[in-house]
């Protein structure tokens, strides 16, 4: 069986390493380990008895918690099939454009909706300074945007930077559309996120992406929203398949917005434990972890990680994400989800013992 590019192929894993699929500990997938909240799972058994209807077409309860969520009219908020769905009918737009701005390394499903509609792709590499700023490539050569797209994700994905708010507010004026793919931005506590959401009625061009299935360990559910101006969302409604979001999906999405515990849960667990994983892994030899806002790592590598992922899978039944589908990074880096302290710690040991081992 062939391991695809996404992380989170527990199958694929299991297969090689010899166990079943509960046995593996998934590093691959950057999915909160603290969830799904028991509120969500509530939500999810009291609408069994629902699946013998339709979802309402309009998710008219779905969308007004979004808005209270995010006090913005529920115009304004179209669920999707996960992000996934979204990425498909952002491409479809970007399609018009001249050309579409790829910050690089990209997420691999950026190139699979912009290559599905021949669009024109326009690469600038990521600065790998310590700081973020989107000035330091974006504006070499003196590029003119009116007519192109900029694709985004804040944080990035795979390097775990985090873009200024001020530093993207530039290029709305700039670009024809801007789409900021927030899917890692609720792992960030209120005082330090830098979402674009509450710029979306000043800009028509800005078109904001979310995911609830990351945060909320949801990821089986598929679901996430776009947050854009009415008349881009009435467009993309036309494009897609009507009930993109079953009923459990949209009930959970209700009570896991209001799970304010949960929420606060999370924001106190993922710093320290993502301390503690880039501590450990700063000790470990021949490994350099990035700095990261999300709650992955980006880690390079003295050795081929192809290799080291297939020795934690055998040895260890660890699963950790090759980076092999970014072209830029190859088989000399891997990401790693943050998971709690204990299994942080199960991986550290692993890796330390099969690292060691090689020297």
């Amino acid at each position: 069986m062939r391991q695809r590019a996404h992380g989170g192929n527990l199958a694929w894993a299991a297969a090689l390493a010899g166990c079943p699929p509960a046995a593996i500990l998934d590093f691959s997938a950057s999915i909160s380990p603290l969830g799904p909240p028991n509120s969500a799972i509530a939500a999810i058994q009291s609408q069994i008895g629902n699946l013998r209807h339709y979802p309402d077409p309009n998710y008219s309860e779905l969308r007004l918690a979004l808005s209270h969520f995010h006090q913005l009219p529920f115009e304004w908020i179209l669920p999707g099939n996960g992000s996934a769905e979204l990425l498909t009918l952002v491409g479809r737009e970007l399609a018009q454009l001249a050309a579409t701005v790829l910050i690089t390394p990209a997420f691999g499903d950026y190139y699979r909706t912009l290559s599905a509609y021949n669009a024109q792709v326009l690469e600038f590499p990521v600065s790998w300074e310590s700081e973020a700023h989107l000035s330091s490539f974006l504006d070499k050569g003196n590029q003119n945007f009116r007519d192109k797209g900029l694709l985004l994700n804040n944080p990035h994905n795979p390097t775990g930077k985090l873009f200024l708010r001020e530093a993207i507010l530039p290029y709305l004026d700039q670009f024809a559309l801007v789409v900021v793919d927030e899917a890692f931005m609720d792992f960030l506590s209120p005082e330090e996120e830098q979402s674009l959401i509450a710029l979306v009625q000043e800009y028509e061009n800005l078109v904001v992406l979310r995911s609830l299935t990351k945060f909320y360990s949801l990821p089986g559910l598929r679901l996430g929203y776009a947050i854009a101006h009415p008349d881009r969302l009435s467009k993309w409604q036309l494009w897609r398949d009507p009930w993109p979001v079953n009923t459990l999906a949209a009930a959970a999405a209700i009570a896991a917005l209001k799970d304010r515990e949960f929420q606060q849960q999370t924001w106190l667990w993922l710093p320290p434990a993502r301390t503690q994983l880039l501590g450990g892994l700063a000790t470990i030899p021949g490994l350099q972890p990035k700095n990261s806002a999300a709650n992955f790592l980006l880690i390079e590598s003295n050795q081929s990680t192809t290799q080291l992922q297939q020795q934690l899978l055998t040895y260890h039944q660890i699963l950790i994400r090759d980076c092999l589908s970014f072209k830029e990074l190859g088989d000399r880096f891997f990401r790693t989800a943050v998971r709690t302290q204990a299994d942080n710690q199960r991986l550290l040991t692993a890796l330390n013992s099969v690292i060691t081992a090689e020297c």
